[in-house]
């Protein structure tokens, strides 16, 4: 919803999330390395400017890329277009993977480092196909309704076979590379893209079936990129000498001295380059808008205006990145290396995967989506917290291989092993979004300080090769929270966590046993002498019969009023013995010589009014008479004093 209220509550929850990152950063700047950084100005303006791009990109998101990528899907999934769907799948995910900068930066240094061996153009285009790829399997999934754990699994087991013939050169970058093709844009069109199609196709479950394409564009790089490393280090020879990395103290020492000034030329060429960014999305979505669908865009008007606070945001989001985080994070990473105490580095690692995940923007996207989608069944914040934990967790498992030494495939295939173990165990809704988390972590806050955090401990430790050891920890930070997030599904249903409809439905169903119930109680509706108002009981009544002479008639209610009897019915009775049956006709004209007098009173008063009228009238002596009781149900009209009840 576009109003200025909506972006105020973005605007909170954004510096809500920023909090972690500024109290890790403070704690170990303070605390460990006790010095003040000289630009905290910068960090601090830089900071504020992160929260306020995040809420717009947020904001956008809702009002702009969200309604569009989901009416599309509905559009093509309601004149059954699947060859048409999955053609715009692809070139969804292959536009918006070839452009992706974060990509273009990694092809190059793989081609510098690999002696020319990997083409840079040649490894995005890889890349980008590869995440086409996973698109349209992903679509075609959906539209089957196949379940997602048996692609997933068989994924993995791709990947674990491709390890096993891939040179050791290539298999941390291939890992990597399966984080960094979801990027911050690219991630909520992939999700709006999936639900669209789940919650338009008949029998899908947009829950079940809506998530998931964003597992499939982070696994299927790692597959592609290694057999395309196994072709090029087996068949293609060096043809240039590795350029050497510079020391991470260098890269720090040219930070330091040339930090980044807010100026309006770099505001004006970041702003460019987020365009080129949206550009490709854009040309997409307009070409199967307008020529495929010939349809116009609804709201169209929101619609260019959330994409607007999409670019905006981004580009305010990166700007108060480089002003406030990068430049900070390099630097600690360099400096905990110096320090003869790993536990302080395994600690940065987990803390700052944890806070940079809490403020990662297509997490906070994905999450929000999710308890829309799961009917409140999943809690957004919740949710983003066990996919902090685990980043955080394997962010410091990565740090720890670094450090120690070791091979990446021994951790990588563990953690598939509890994926897949718990895959078996979770929850059926939630293990599509816990295959997707792995993928939104690595996005544009996250990645940057994590690669960091890798090549300067790889570069600073001795016995490390930046090249092997430095990737890898991108890998960690995907894998982790698929784990996390599935226990906290077995959590959520181990404690009965229930959506909003499903409590709403469980409310209407005691409301209905609790109606049923009052409709089969025998209550009894009580009128009140002088009023016109009536009330309903769940109260035990019987009737008490008194039969005797009619000349004892007053004397057995003198009794009976004496005991608490408020009102009785006096009927006329007859009393004979069976052997003058045959007399019935005579004796029924004859003058009555009973009475039956029958009291309506609580149940509770039966015997109090039997035992009066029994002293009293001296029926089981020498008296005549008979009475008894018996209980009574439905009973309408009755009417008693104010005092009575």
């Amino acid at each position: 919803m576009l109003s200025f209220r909506t972006f105020l509550q973005l605007l909170k929850e954004s510096f809500r999330d920023l909090l972690p990152i500024v109290l890790v950063i403070m704690f170990f700047q303070l605390a460990i390395i006790q010095s003040v950084p000289e630009n905290w100005l910068s960090t601090a303006i830089g900071l504020a400017i992160v929260g306020v791009g995040l809420a717009l990109f947020l904001l956008g998101l809702e009002v702009g890329i969200f309604p569009v990528g989901e009416g599309l899907a509905s559009e093509f999934a309601r004149k059954g277009s699947t060859a048409w769907i999955i053609i715009f799948g692809f070139m969804i995910g292959f536009g918006t993977t070839v452009a992706e900068p974060a990509l273009i930066v990694i092809a190059q240094k793989a081609e510098s480092i690999s002696a020319g061996r990997i083409d840079a153009t040649t490894l995005r285009m890889v890349v980008a196909f590869s995440v086409g790829f996973a698109i349209v399997l992903g679509v075609w999934r959906i539209i089957k309704g196949h379940p997602i754990h048996y692609y997933i699994i068989s994924g993995y087991i791709l990947v674990v076979a491709a390890t096993a013939f891939s040179p050791s050169e290539i298999v941390g970058l291939a890992y990597d590379l399966g984080g960094v093709t979801t990027s911050t844009v690219t991630v909520p069109l992939v999700a709006a893209l999936g639900i669209g199609l789940a919650s338009t196709i008949k029998g899908r479950d947009p829950i079940l079936d809506g998530f998931g394409l964003i597992a499939f564009a982070s696994l299927t790089p790692m597959i592609f990129v290694q057999f395309y490393g196994i072709i090029v280090y087996n068949f293609v020879e060096p043809v240039t000498l590795p350029l050497p990395l510079a020391p991470l103290s260098e890269a720090v020492a040219v930070n330091n001295a040339n930090h980044f000034d807010l100026n309006i030329i770099d505001i004006l060429q970041g702003l460019f380059g987020v365009v080129l960014d949206v550009i490709p999305i854009l040309a997409v979505i307009l070409f199967f808008q307008y020529i495929i669908l010939k349809k116009p865009i609804k709201n169209l008007k929101h619609v260019i205006i959330g994409f607007g606070l999409v670019i905006i945001g981004l580009d305010a989001f990166i700007i108060g990145l480089e002003m406030g985080l990068f430049s900070v994070g390099e630097t600690m990473a360099f400096e905990l290396t110096q320090y003869d105490n790993n536990i302080i580095i395994y600690s940065f690692g987990f803390l700052i995967g944890f806070s940079t995940t809490m403020a990662e923007p297509s997490l906070t996207a994905i999450a929000k989506k999710a308890k829309e989608i799961s009917d409140g069944k999943i809690n957004d914040f919740i949710l983003r917290l066990f996919v902090a934990l685990g980043v955080a967790i394997g962010i410091s498992l990565g740090v720890y291989r670094i450090v120690v030494g070791g091979e990446i495939v021994y951790y990588i295939m563990a953690g598939y092993l509890f994926v897949i173990v718990l895959t078996f165990l979770a929850p059926k809704y939630i293990i599509p979004i816990a295959y997707d988390s792995g993928g939104v972590t690595t996005s544009t806050v996250t990645v940057p300080l994590v690669a960091a955090l890798g090549l300067g401990l790889a570069t600073n430790i001795p016995g490390r090769n930046p090249l092997i050891d430095g990737f890898g920890l991108i890998a960690f930070a995907s894998l982790f929270p698929m784990i996390t997030v599935m226990l906290y599904g077995l959590i959520t249903e181990k404690i009965g966590v229930k959506g909003e409809h499903e409590k709403e439905q469980i409310h209407i169903d005691e409301i209905r046993h609790a109606l049923e119930d009052v409709h089969n109680m025998e209550l009894a509706t009580i009128k009140l002498q002088d009023s016109d108002k009536s009330h309903s009981y769940d109260m035990a009544f019987s009737a008490v019969h008194v039969i005797v002479p009619k000349e004892k008639t007053k004397e057995a209610l003198l009794a009976a009023r004496e005991a608490g009897a408020r009102g009785v019915t006096i009927m006329e009775a007859h009393g004979m013995g069976l052997e003058q049956v045959e007399h019935l006709y005579n004796r029924l004209h004859d003058d009555t010589t009973d009475a039956n007098l029958m009291f309506i009173i609580k149940t509770k008063d039966v015997d109090k009014i039997i035992r009066s009228i029994l002293d009293r009238l001296d029926i089981t002596g020498k008296g005549s008479g008979l009475t008894f009781a018996y209980p009574v149900t439905h009973i309408k009209g009755l009417r008693l004093k104010t005092d009575d009840l």
